[in-house]
């Protein structure tokens, strides 16, 4: 299957430039477009929104630590990012409507292979929600 628009669910860590990585690489394999996707669930649905950081770099809806590294995620491929989206709440909830609204067939996101991942998976929670393919990328 060739993918069109490929998201890329990123934390806040460094560890997501493996996932970026392998994102991109899928991309210039198929001529795809990538954009990204942080939902910071550790608040709550403060904004109940997506913000495109790439569309409204001046809206930074998280704080300044976070919104400081979502800036350092854009600038570390140069591959060109399609959107940016950041909001708060639970990204599975936010899943079927952003993929549909942004005609995303595929999502990747990271898998850490620690003990408290083996308990609590949360890629195991955007595979129950997701309505397309979804590559999970060892971290």
């Amino acid at each position: 299957m060739k993918y069109k628009h490929i998201l890329v669910a990123l934390e806040l860590s460094d560890d997501s430039h493996v996932v970026i990585d392998k994102a991109v690489s899928f991309a210039k394999l198929m001529g795809a477009e990538v954009s990204f996707i942080h939902i910071d669930g550790s608040h709550g649905e403060i904004y109940p929104d997506l913000v495109d950081i790439q569309a409204e770099p001046e809206r930074q809806p998280l704080n300044a630590t976070s919104n400081e590294k979502l800036v350092a995620f854009q600038q570390y491929t140069d591959f060109p990012i399609k959107r940016f989206l950041v909001g708060t709440g639970d990204l599975g909830d936010k899943l079927k409507d952003t993929i549909a609204e942004n005609e995303v067939d595929l999502l990747i996101c990271g898998h850490h292979h620690d003990f408290w991942s083996r308990i609590v998976s949360y890629s195991r929670h955007l595979i129950n929600k997701s309505p397309i393919d979804i590559l999970v990328v060892p971290i």
